[in-house]
């Protein structure tokens, strides 16, 4: 057995194959002959082969058979092999699971790299339909950009096509002028020389017959006088020597002139009053005070303002948070005021012009209840001595307002000025102390709400009279905003949409459009807004189709920024300006 001799078989199973021992050779031992020509004999691998092992391994195994513990060692070999071929056993198991493990790692990567793969296929899908979006995007854009082109192109040929047919028209109409004028200056030549020549020719009887008509008309005078001469000595003696007709004489001629100067009087008294009651003063450009004639050519209109409902001071106006609540709580005691007949308060709304001044004016009177009306101090100025009196008689209509009116003067700071400037005229300065007079104490008739762009320049006695001051500011960025979309759905959208007039709308994000024109119109104030507004207005009316679109949106948007910079540039040299001096003439007129 092999594990006595310390031997173990191949792969380490059982015995191995017997043990042969080589042949010996003749000649091996004891030096026999070395051969033919004493060659040396070849060398075996078993030459060098030591059998003493093999003898104590022999030896051992027959004193083993002789032991008694030989079924114990025996036992205990297969035991030991058993336990060799289990641990083989578990050894392959283990192998096999690892094996497994391995194949089950493999499909787990091989389902990765499956997903992976998966994944950038979409991705690259997902680029390949982007990028191929985008290509036909710039194929859509360049064809509208084209599109575009070749309609200024067509529109450019027209323009010149219109203006060479203009130009030839116009060549026509000269040439047919020129022509005329020269056949009339013929004809008249013509006439004239053949005027001339009959004169000449009949220059003799001509003065005659002057001679002859000059005789008859100097005696025809002649007897009219003497006539009419006659007949007035006559009636003259006749009307003398008659006392009752002299008496009744004189007594209608002063009737007639006390009935004369009554009805002057009365005339001038009836107009002043009804002037004041009725009639509008010349002054006031605009008012809601409803008047006899006005009532009688409009009865629907005056009675649905009759019967309409006060409206939210803030109702299309467009303020920052502050300003707004600061205003609303004017408004709210305006109208108290008005049911309580308490006494108005006067109010001075100064700011940068287009800020909703005036339209603030209106909606407070409109929400209190009041009449409103309106006058510039502008027009005060050019009136002269009759301002004094044009001064009164607004204040004396505005006493007889039942409801009451709010009297809004814009451009204040026309005809309220400081009166110790050397600026200021005669006349101006009593229409002033006028103003002055009418506005000394607080009145239950009429509110006066005064606007200004420089109420710096106010004389300091209309500073006096003022109870509260407003400064109305450009609009910040949320309020242009709220602008931007209240006049976009005004004069664009609601148009658009009602299909009433020749207006059509591209298809773009509105929303996203009015706030990236909020941001860009920095420092524009409410009425530029507006007017921005009815310019888009305007472009999509021009346009061929009637269809406003993006680009014509941000065009305009573009021409309204340079336009404010232009102005604010213009506003800048005139503050910067020494006073009194003029300002610089265009280039065209100093050249």
């Amino acid at each position: 057995m092999s594990w006595l001799f310390g031997i173990k078989g191949p792969k380490g199973e059982g015995e191995g194959p017997p043990l042969s021992l080589p042949p010996v050779q003749p000649g091996a031992e004891g030096g026999g002959d070395r051969g033919a020509g004493d060659r040396p004999a070849p060398k075996d691998k078993w030459s060098n082969f030591d059998p003493t092992g093999l003898e104590r391994a022999a030896k051992a195994a027959r004193e083993l058979e002789h032991s008694r513990h030989a079924k114990e060692a025996l036992s205990l070999a297969q035991m030991q092999e058993q336990t060799l071929q289990l641990e083989q056993q578990s050894k392959l198991k283990e192998y096999e699971a690892a094996v497994e493990q391995l194949k089950s790692e493999q499909i787990r990567v091989q389902a990765e790299e499956r997903r992976k793969t998966l994944s950038e296929e979409t991705r690259q899908h997902q680029a390949r339909a982007q990028y191929q979006d985008k290509l036909a995007r710039q194929r859509y854009d360049d064809q509208l950009r084209q599109q575009q082109l070749l309609n200024e192109e067509n529109l450019r040929k027209q323009e010149e096509s219109v203006q060479k047919q203009e130009a030839m028209r116009r060549a026509t109409v000269e040439r047919e002028m020129e022509l005329r004028h020269k056949n009339e200056m013929l004809r008249v030549e013509a006439e004239a020389r053949a005027r001339a020549k009959a004169e000449r020719e009949n220059a003799d009887i001509i003065r005659e017959q002057i001679r002859l008509r000059a005789a008859e008309r100097r005696q025809t005078i002649l007897e009219s006088i003497r006539t009419a001469g006659t007949l007035f000595g006559e009636g003259f003696r006749g009307f003398v020597t008659d006392w009752d007709k002299v008496t009744a004489t004189v007594a209608g001629l002063t009737l007639l002139a006390v009935g004369i100067y009554s009805a002057k009087n009365a005339t001038l008294v009836a107009g002043r009053y009804i002037e004041a009651r009725l009639g509008k003063p010349s002054l006031v450009r605009e008012t809601s005070r409803i008047s006899l004639l006005e009532a009688l050519q409009h009865p629907l209109q005056v009675s649905r303002r009759l019967l309409s409902k006060p409206q939210d001071a803030l109702e299309g106006v467009v303020l920052s948070p502050s300003l707004e609540a600061r205003v609303r709580d004017i408004a709210i005691a305006t109208r108290n005021t008005k049911k309580n007949h308490s006494l108005y308060r006067n109010v001075l709304m100064y700011g940068p012009p287009g800020t909703g001044k005036t339209l603030f004016a209106k909606k407070l009177a409109l929400h209190s209840g009041m009449d409103y009306a309106i006058m510039t101090g502008g027009d005060v100025a050019p009136m002269g001595r009759d301002g004094v009196t044009a001064v009164h008689k607004v204040f004396d209509w505005a006493s007889t307002s039942r409801r009451g009116l709010l009297l809004f003067v814009d451009e204040a700071d026309a005809f309220l000025r400081k009166r110790a400037t050397e600026k200021i005229s005669e006349d101006l300065r009593a229409t002033l102390n006028a103003f002055l007079h009418r506005t000394g104490q607080h009145s239950s008739k009429f509110m006066l709400v005064l606007a200004s762009n420089q109420p710096e320049q106010f004389d300091w006695a209309i500073n006096d009279r003022i109870d509260e001051m407003v400064n109305f500011e450009l609009p910040q960025r949320e309020e242009r905003e709220r602008l931007v979309r209240m006049y976009f759905d005004k004069y664009v959208l609601k148009p658009a949409t009602e299909g009433k007039q020749r207006l059509k709308l591209a298809q773009f994000d509105y929303g996203k459009k009015c706030s990236e024109i909020a941001r860009l119109t920095e420092g524009m104030s409410g009425r530029e807004i507006s007017q921005l507004a009815v310019a888009w207005q305007a472009m999509a009316y021009a346009s061929e189709d009637g269809v406003l679109t993006e680009a014509m949106m941000d065009a305009r948007v573009q021409d309204a920024i340079q336009q404010h910079r232009q102005k604010m540039q213009w506003l800048k040299a005139e503050r910067a300006r020494p006073e009194g001096s003029q300002p610089p003439l265009p280039r065209a007129q100093t050249e």
